[in-house]
């Protein structure tokens, strides 16, 4: 089994999703007692909101530096916003970074869909990284059109989701946001914050709903188990 490291933290919440589904699906597929092999840097989220994402590329690294001289086979950012400095990180590491960009845009790709809504941070819905890279397999990308929209999505992350917080109120008006999505032909929604599904799933809407935590984690595991 290979070996990886995860930059988590970010929040802790959504890293307790990644540990869970990826040893699950470890021990789905292997059976017994077989769990994950992995390790965990998880930084203090604090430190990146005081710091604001945008310049927080050292800490990030940083936490990926220390997790390579640890030995693992490859890294994952446990964040959609984090993949902000993916492309800068792949050329200061040394072993494979499992971009969640990538792996949610192959699940949207294998339902034959084009066109789809994006939910989630503002950074991850108003800058290109995380766009571009859905665009560049061919995807159509819609996002909230107005900006009071995506501040809310925005506040309900920190404020709430980020702290383990669930509001119903919260959840009423993101499905609304949603829906408003694909009336403006989204054909699937993409959960991009890592904290999102706990709030909405793919039972609150008729149309694919693409959770990236869960998507990722399964990337996370085929990769692991490549080789065994």
């Amino acid at each position: 089994m290979k070996k990886v490291g995860l930059v988590g933290g970010t929040s802790w919440v959504s890293t307790i999703d990644y540990y869970k589904f990826i040893n699950e699906g470890v021990n789905k597929k292997l059976g017994g007692l077989q769990f994950a092999e992995c390790l965990i840097y998880s930084l203090n989220f604090g430190d990146i909101q005081e710091k604001t994402w945008p310049n927080a590329y050292e800490l990030v690294l940083n936490a990926c530096l220390s997790l390579q001289k640890s030995g693992v086979d490859a890294i994952v950012l446990c964040a959609n916003t984090a993949h902000m400095h993916a492309d800068k990180i792949e050329k200061e590491i040394d072993v494979p970074l499992i971009h969640i960009g990538t792996e949610t845009a192959k699940a949207i790709t294998q339902e034959k869909i084009t066109t789809v809504g994006l939910l989630g941070t503002s950074f991850s819905m108003e800058m290109e990284f995380y766009k571009d890279r859905l665009k560049s397999f061919g995807l159509n990308v819609l996002i909230p059109e107005s900006q009071e929209t995506r501040n809310y999505i925005q506040q309900v992350l920190k404020q709430e989701l980020g702290k383990g917080i669930i509001n119903p109120e919260s959840k009423e008006n993101y499905i609304k946001i949603a829906n408003e999505l694909i009336e403006r032909g989204a054909e699937g929604i993409i959960l991009g914050c890592t904290e999102i599904p706990l709030l909405i799933d793919q039972s609150d809407f008729s149309v694919p709903v693409f959770d990236t935590t869960k998507i990722h984690s399964d990337a996370i595991v085929s990769f692991m188990l490549a080789s065994t």
